[in-house]
């Protein structure tokens, strides 16, 4: 039986992109980089459909330029090693040969955090000496033991993706914040790492973050993501595409 790849409609819903703007988008990112494609509305269906589990290169290529992620995290499947290039193009053939990332009992015993979350965290300006916080509603995505975090666009100015992986109650990755152009950063790119502790409710991931300032100095500070609701359809997103309250 053929399963939809979920994964993928819900990074493009929190992008707030039809299938068509984001197989424009597609094509663009592959003219940019001198690859082109044919990336076309009944393509992305097909992906979101599972009717195509694993891209070709040279979507996989655009996908990570438009999505910000690693092809792993867009809930395709991983290629067979030494396919014919029939059997890379057969969804069917794919299916049969390529092995869940988990063994059943396990992806169904593990707790998936799939859902919208508030992300917030503090930092300290040394330059306007004092400390503020960043507040983001985030869209979490699950698969395996792997969480992609992207922020809605419009509950901030200053987008916020985060790659994550859970051990038990433990979830260490990384995260990366492009400032706002206007803003007090003037658009500047940080990163860092970042380490959380699931609370017993599963419903809050508290823990640190670390990364360089504006002076290239390492700085730390406390990071929280608090459950607000599990659905992640368009609906969903929609009520918490707006800022956070304070």
């Amino acid at each position: 039986m053929t399963a939809p790849n979920a994964t993928l409609r819900a990074i493009r819903m929190g992008m707030l992109m039809s299938q068509d703007d984001f197989a424009r988008a597609i094509r663009d990112a592959g003219q940019r980089a001198g690859v082109p494609n044919d990336a076309s509305k009944r393509l992305v269906q097909r992906w979101e459909a599972g009717l195509i589990v694993t891209p070709r290169p040279v979507y996989a290529r655009a996908l990570e330029v438009v999505t910000g992620l690693p092809i792993s995290s867009l809930g395709f499947t991983v290629a067979v090693p030494h396919a014919t290039p029939a059997e890379a193009h057969d969804s069917a053939s794919l299916q049969v040969t390529v092995p869940p990332v988990l063994p059943r009992t396990a992806a169904a015993s593990a707790p998936n955090h799939s859902g919208i979350w508030l992300s917030r965290y503090e930092y300290r300006s040394s330059g306007r000496d004092a400390v503020f916080t960043g507040l983001h509603y985030v869209v979490v995505l699950q698969h395996s033991d792997r969480l992609t975090v992207r922020s809605l666009p419009g509950s901030s100015d200053s987008p916020l993706t985060m790659d994550l992986t859970v051990d038990g109650n433990v979830v260490t990755g990384t995260w990366v914040e492009q400032t706002a152009a206007d803003g007090y950063y003037r658009g500047a790119r940080y990163h860092g790492a970042i380490q959380l502790l699931v609370e017993p409710t599963g419903r809050r991931m508290a823990g640190k973050w670390v990364g360089f300032g504006m002076e290239m100095d390492v700085n730390t500070g406390p990071w929280e993501l608090v459950f607000q609701e599990a659905s992640t359809n368009k609906a969903a997103m929609d009520r918490y595409n707006r800022p956070p309250e304070p």
